[in-house]
């Protein structure tokens, strides 16, 4: 994509931008490989400087011999000088030895008034040199000078960040795309159909205001997007602007504030100015959270620059008419900290929520992104599109690029679907590492710890299938893992499912405590989040009868942030506390002791599965079914009871 400049540029910084090797008109830019670019260094200047120097002191001017006046006037007696140059301050001229040699040579001037009639009588031809004061002086101010301006300009470069400069702190760094410049329209936009429809209004009026105008009808000032990392909010603006053909300026909201107190309240004058000038047009403030955050959470006062920018926002948003075209887009994935006078009607008007793309719509990115990828015959999109859940449009683009990366190094001519596998592989487990070497006892220690969570995946009926079982390391601290992947897009989760969840992740320790009569430090990450599931089974869920359907959490969490973070401010007693403590660890340990009956009883098929994984390292496919329809009896104890435990 291109840019529009924002301003006129100076020639010092287009004679700068050479220097560094900046791309041009012309010029061979920073996508020919074969130029390398040319780094400014004030050492260049120097060794300039220097050359310069010796150019005009033994190129422009012959060099000369500097000789004592008392020798001068020796030579001056013998009849050896043939010519002289009289100045104000030093004599100048050449000598001739008694073999014809003539060499040029310069002394000091002395008083003497000697000197002329001595010349005289000698015979030899002299003449006087006039110097140009006021040239000299002027040239010793102007070069100084120039290069002051020089490596003024060149540090305000430095110091601004491109073409801005201290002096323009002011100025908003926005980037404007012209209308043929986006090249993004709502076909390159897929699995967030309902966010697509909500936003052909916007494309209607800035194509037809008129047609709004006429009946009466306002369009939103502001579209507020919402959704999760990745999901496509910058995209879909884009899209806006490349569907209805005008002027995007997209500029992120920590770009308004600096340290200079009023910074930011006037880069925000000067964006609403600039977009006035090209409207119809659409402005886009990426992360508006790092700008619009609720005022008054400032513990150091409440007029910091932030704040004050946040004012400026608020005030420009009412002054500006909404029928010159201008729209304004913000997005962000933490909506509950954003101060409510964005969010009234008359700024923000509409909200438009992404969400994470279901099975289709994971299908429809995919399509999206292998357009320019050459697939083989065995790739079907719909099956990888039901095994990446979770995954948002940032994610399979990831995906389809690790794919490609797969099928070159082995020099495969398409990318098939066991490249695919091996991506989304890569991205949930980290790099695989076949090469780190394991003692045999470690080994066998991880080969029961994934069969044990396998095996108590593949016997509970709410837990989701098993996918794959590996006890090869990848990533940083995984030695193992064992994949699952649910059959259809689930929203919700039922006590049941999560206390299956929560079984699955317990049996990889339990099956250590059967088979070795010890545990390891391999279930730390499985104790970290099956501690999480049911803390908040308890504090935000409320599903536990000895506490009731309270929720004991007070902090504002974003719903598309993974977070389990929870302020350490809180409402409830110390009894309170100890209560969901107790009643945390009785719903672990409740788990646990039911995963311990389930492995025991089928301790034959979990000896089995381990050495299978000993021997092969990988087991997935057909042979995974297998053990699957093997594992699926009813063996299921009690279900897990949240009766009230007694307490002394």
């Amino acid at each position: 994509m291109g840019k529009k400049a924002s301003g006129n540029e100076n020639p010092v910084d287009r004679f700068l931008d050479r220097l560094r090797g900046a791309p041009g008109e012309g010029g061979s830019g920073q996508g020919d490989p074969s130029h390398r670019r040319f780094h400014f260094s004030i050492w260049y200047f120097i060794a300039a400087f220097l050359f310069l120097a010796w150019l005009q002191g033994f190129v422009v001017e012959p060099q000369r011999d500097k000789i004592a006046y008392s020798e001068f006037k020796e030579l001056l007696r013998e009849g050896k000088v043939i010519n002289l140059v009289i100045g104000q301050d030093r004599i100048q001229g050449e000598t001739r030895d008694e073999k014809g040699v003539v060499r040029a040579f310069f002394t000091i001037r002395v008083t003497d008034p000697d000197l002329v009639r001595t010349l005289e009588e000698k015979g030899i031809r002299y003449g006087g040199q006039a110097e140009n004061k006021w040239l000299g002086a002027l040239l010793s101010w102007l070069l100084p000078l120039g290069v002051l301006i020089f490596f003024w300009s060149f540090l305000m470069r430095r110091m601004g960040g491109g073409t801005q400069g201290v002096l323009s702190v002011g100025k908003a760094r926005v980037k404007i795309y012209a209308e043929k410049e986006v090249g993004i329209t709502f076909d390159d936009v897929a699995g967030i159909d309902e966010a697509k429809q909500e936003l052909q209004e916007i494309v209607q009026f800035l194509k037809s205001p008129d047609k709004f105008q006429r009946l009466g009808g306002r369009i939103p000032k502001g579209v507020l997007l919402v959704g999760a990392p990745g999901t496509g909010k910058t995209l879909l603006a884009k899209a806006v602007a490349g569907e209805a053909g005008v002027p995007f300026f997209s500029m992120s909201g920590s770009e308004f504030v600096e340290m200079f107190v009023g910074v930011g309240a006037a880069r925000v004058r000067d964006l609403f100015g600039q977009a006035k000038e090209h409207a119809p047009c659409i402005i886009f403030v990426d992360e508006l959270d790092a700008l619009g955050k609720a005022r008054g959470l400032n513990p150091i006062g409440s007029h910091d620059e932030r704040e004050q920018t946040l004012n400026q926002l608020l005030v420009e948003m009412d002054g500006f008419d909404p029928s010159a075209g201008v729209i304004i887009m913000a997005a962000t994935n933490r909506p509950e900290i954003l101060d409510p006078a964005l969010l009234r009607p008359g700024r923000f008007d509409r909200h438009v929520a992404i969400d994470k793309p279901d099975i289709r719509g994971r299908e429809a990115i995919l399509r999206i992104h292998t357009r320019s990828v050459t697939l083989g015959v065995d790739v079907d999109l719909k099956k990888i599109a039901a095994m990446t859940p979770g995954f948002v449009g940032a994610d399979l683009a990831n995906l389809v690029n690790e794919a490609a990366l797969f099928a070159a190094r082995r020099d495969g001519e398409n990318v098939t679907m066991a490249d695919f596998q091996n991506a989304a592989d890569r991205i949930v487990g980290g790099l695989e590492k076949k090469n780190r070497a394991m003692n045999p006892k470690e080994k066998e220690i991880v080969a029961y710890h994934e069969a044990g969570h396998a095996l108590v995946a593949m016997s509970l009926p709410n837990a989701d299938p098993v996918n794959k079982i590996s006890i090869i390391p990848r990533g940083i601290a995984a030695l193992g893992y064992t994949q699952q992947l649910p059959t259809e897009d689930r929203y919700l989760m039922t006590r049941d499912e999560l206390l299956s969840r929560l079984k699955v992740l317990l049996g990889g320790r339990a099956s250590e405590e059967i088979m070795f009569g010890d545990v390891s430090t391999g279930a730390q990450n499985d104790l970290q989040r099956a501690t999480d599931i049911a803390r908040s089974m308890v504090m935000e869920y409320g599903m536990s009868d000895r506490l009731g359907p309270l929720s004991y959490t007070r902090e504002p969490r974003s719903p598309y942030l993974e977070m389990m973070q929870r302020s350490r401010e809180r409402d409830f007693s110390e009894r309170t506390a100890q209560s969901i403590d107790e009643e945390v660890m009785r719903i672990v340990e409740d788990a646990h002791d039911k995963v311990r009956v389930l492995l025991r009883q089928r301790r034959a098929q979990l000896e089995r599965l381990a050495r299978v994984l000993l021997e092969k390292e990988t087991i997935e496919g057909d042979e995974l079914k297998s053990y699957a329809a093997e594992f699926s009896s009813p063996v299921e104890p009690p279900p897990l009871s949240f009766k009230a435990s007694q307490t002394g």
